[in-house]
């Protein structure tokens, strides 16, 4: 009866135990989700359809001085305004160093009217002038101190926003120069890492080469999907036509539109984009030359997560659950903050 009983103790102290601990980390990871920002939903009004996003401002009071203000101009894909939570860690830091963050759902995403996959680099310049204008008019917003951050497609769309807008600053996370270049250096880079030989590199390259011909001849969906090979699945219909609005996007000479700061942020093992061809186009085209400052992150991808990590769905979840702020390679926020405060100066 005695061992019954210490038997039953055990049970029930086990059970404690892990009550206590699968408690312990679900607080644990509350309180990691828990933001020192203040995030509200906005909605822009358009010729083109409503805009929905977040303004993201410090929990600090803001009507003595007016806040500076990033735009958010995402990469390719269907993205809502939080990158599916991915942005709040730095627009967390963003607001420790008095800065707010503004954020919108690509169309057709959210709230978001209309679809983005009908737009065009052109469209998207557009749209971030209509968010510009909004964030002018918010009374906590000082007009004079709105800049940019964008990641990857973005390297297309913010160089022409600076030609039409001044900017105070500007924010690049892995842009490409050229959309082509920027497809068969992907294709070598990604193939070349998975173990593929020379041969079937070429092979890819030649074949995507046949593809890109289809559409400098301005080929109906009909044709490409005629030349796509047996058992591959095509890209949709709504994707054809976007890659065709926008295949010939080329920054260079939008890069002299420059005429604030420029941060140019690039990790070394980036399979996306050539970021020694980025890095030297910049230098060559943002002048003055002072404007530009240029970052390069060691073990570090296209965006901005360590090598050790990305890829990994387990990886990458466990990071974000229980320290979603050190999800970015080491010294990334940190080298957007320094940049920032800099300006702030």
């Amino acid at each position: 009866m005695k061992q019954h009983k210490l038997k039953r103790k055990k049970i029930w102290i086990s059970l404690l135990i892990f009550i206590l601990l699968f408690t312990g980390t679900g607080l644990y990871i509350v309180a990691q989700q828990d933001y020192n920002m203040v995030e509200h939903p906005v909605e822009i009004h358009t010729a083109q359809g409503t805009l929905t996003g977040i303004l993201t401002l410090p929990k600090k009071d803001t009507e003595k001085a007016k806040l500076g203000l990033v735009l958010f101009i995402h990469g390719d894909g269907p993205i809502d305004a939080t990158h599916s939570e991915g942005y709040k860690p730095l627009w967390e830091r963003l607001a420790s160093i008095g800065y707010a963050s503004l954020s919108l759902d690509k169309r057709g995403i959210g709230g978001s009217e209309g679809n983005w996959l009908d737009q065009s680099i052109d469209d998207r310049v557009v749209e971030a002038q209509q968010a510009v204008a909004w964030a002018k008019q918010q009374p906590m917003i000082d007009g004079s101190r709105i800049g940019v951050w964008g990641a990857s497609q973005a390297g297309w769309v913010i160089p022409k926003l600076a030609g039409k807008e001044n900017l105070a600053f500007s924010i690049l996370v892995s842009p490409a120069i050229n959309w082509l270049n920027q497809g068969e250096y992907n294709t070598r880079s990604q193939m070349a890492k998975d173990g593929h030989s020379s041969q079937e590199i070429e092979a890819q390259v030649t074949y995507e080469n046949q593809t890109k011909d289809i559409l400098k001849s301005d080929g109906t969906y009909e044709e490409y999907t005629q030349h796509t090979r047996k058992g591959e699945e095509p890209m949709s219909r709504e994707r054809w036509n976007f890659v065709s609005k926008n295949y010939n996007a080329d920054a260079t000479e939008s890069l002299r539109n420059f005429k604030s700061p420029v941060l140019l942020l690039l990790g070394q093992d980036d399979v996306n984009v050539d970021i020694k061809d980025t890095e030297r186009t910049y230098r060559q085209e943002v002048n003055p030359s002072y404007l530009l400052h240029v970052k390069t992150f060691q073990h570090t991808e296209h965006s901005m997560l360590p090598t050790s990590i990305a890829g990994s769905e387990w990886k990458m979840g466990l990071r974000f659950l229980f320290a979603p702020r050190s999800i970015t390679t080491q010294g990334y926020m940190d080298e957007i903050g320094k940049f920032l405060t800099k300006r702030a100066l």
